[in-house]
């Protein structure tokens, strides 16, 4: 392929998430007020809850293998690299630009985490389509190139939803009830629930804490006892608080959340034969569920993407983001994270890390020259915090990686060709 098709293949797919975000914005304007703020609570909870775990399970049933996924060990690997360095550069960025307190969650979660889904997923079935494409066969391109794209953004929705997840609600300052308010039907009975699961609550934590007070009251031996048995108490007392101190910072019930329980599921219907041999493929038994489920993730990504363009309109209007503060996320995913890209990928290379498909060092590079995740929009949108901050960002960095990404890519297969 030439550099100037190259480039055509590469801006498509986010042109596409461009125009999608705009229909958004025109959804929600006023005089239409269809993707009103109680229609964006549903729709949201509808992709927490159902489409983008059934786009997880369905694209790993339809692509893992047992050899593919021990072959491919090195692509946890590289996203977790991609979050070190990323989250180390967003700590950096809200030190320097003075950001909010509770932005900051945000900002690092936006430097953290790329966008292994949607993009990668237009993006290598275009390229694998064109008959002179560096990576070979147009079907085994496509097919090897979807296994490669389906694992890393199962790893990276897993990463997603639970450093991202946990530091947007550990700076943002609240928990999981604004999940179940959103979750019902009315936001005035959301209001009253609400209430009431509180007042239940401090009721709970009143009568659990009166044995509390009577322990410390009640080992008076132990005051008279060796101080050894003093020390022994306050030590226990000390990994308490620090053990108490970490629960409430990591969230640990992540994982029971649906994105990671879809990505398990799915491991395991790709890995186990059996299981793989009854749901997968035309003469499955129960292909249809199968189908079904692959059906409902189609949805995930078009209505992620519709949430962040309607979210923009109060974004434009009411959001006091620092500009300095979108420059610098820019600045960390389309100029710092793909360099750094460059130099672990061709580290990995000459260790032999990585093996010797050019497809599998492409989606790897792809992984640090993508712009932010659009499930973060979901994480702001599920604790009320920062939306409108999180729409600008994806707006701003959407538009610039329409450029960004395009040039990454053709670089990236101008290297590997």
């Amino acid at each position: 392929m030439e550099i100037w098709e190259l480039f055509v293949v590469a801006l498509i797919p986010v042109l596409e998430t461009l125009f999608i975000a705009i229909v958004g914005l025109f959804l929600a304007v006023d005089r239409v007020n269809i993707l009103c703020a109680a229609a964006r609570h549903h729709l949201n909870n509808l992709v927490f809850y159902v489409f983008f775990p059934a786009l997880l399970a369905s694209g790993l049933v339809n692509s893992s293998t047992e050899i593919s996924l021990l072959s491919l060990w090195f692509t946890p690997v590289s996203i977790l690299l991609t979050s070190i360095i990323g989250s180390a550069l967003g700590w950096i960025l809200v030190k320097v630009t003075g950001a909010p307190k509770q932005l900051h969650g945000l900002v690092i979660g936006c430097c953290a985490a790329g966008n292994l889904g949607n993009l990668p997923v237009i993006i290598i079935p275009a390229i694998c389509d064109e008959k002179n494409n560096p990576f070979g066969d147009s079907s085994t391109c496509s097919i090897n190139g979807m296994t490669y794209v389906s694992l890393s953004m199962s790893i990276g929705a897993v990463f997603v939803w639970s450093f991202v997840y946990n530091i947007i609600r550990a700076y943002g300052n609240k928990d999981d009830v604004g999940i179940k308010i959103n979750s019902t039907i009315s936001e005035q009975k959301c209001d009253k629930s609400s209430e009431i699961f509180s007042d239940s609550s401090r009721e709970a934590l009143l009568s659990k804490s009166i044995p509390c007070y009577e322990v410390h009251e009640a080992p008076v031996e132990l005051l008279r006892g060796s101080s050894g048995d003093r020390n022994k108490v306050t030590i226990f007392k000390k990994i308490n608080v620090q053990v108490n101190k970490l629960v409430k910072i990591v969230d640990l019930t992540i994982l029971l959340r649906p994105p990671t329980i879809a990505t398990i599921v799915g491991l395991i219907i790709g890995v186990v034969t059996p299981i793989h041999h009854v749901l997968v493929g035309d003469n499955a038994p129960l292909h249809v569920i199968a189908n079904s489920v692959s059906l409902l993730g189609e949805a995930a990504i078009p209505s992620m993407t519709l949430i962040m363009g309607a979210n923009l309109l109060r974004g434009f209007k009411r959001s006091r983001l620092s500009i300095w503060l979108i420059i610098g996320i820019t600045i960390v995913r389309f100029i710092i994270l793909p360099l750094f890209g460059i130099l672990v990928i061709k580290a990995a290379q000459s260790f032999d890390m990585v093996g010797s498909d050019p497809l599998y060092h492409f989606v790897l590079l792809l992984q640090y020259a993508v712009p932010p995740a659009l499930a973060i929009g979901t994480i702001t949108q599920l604790f009320e915090v920062g939306e409108t901050e999180c729409s600008v960002i994806m707006f701003w960095n959407y538009i610039v990686a329409s450029i960004a990404v395009t040039l990454w890519s053709t670089y990236y297969m101008w290297i590997l060709s």
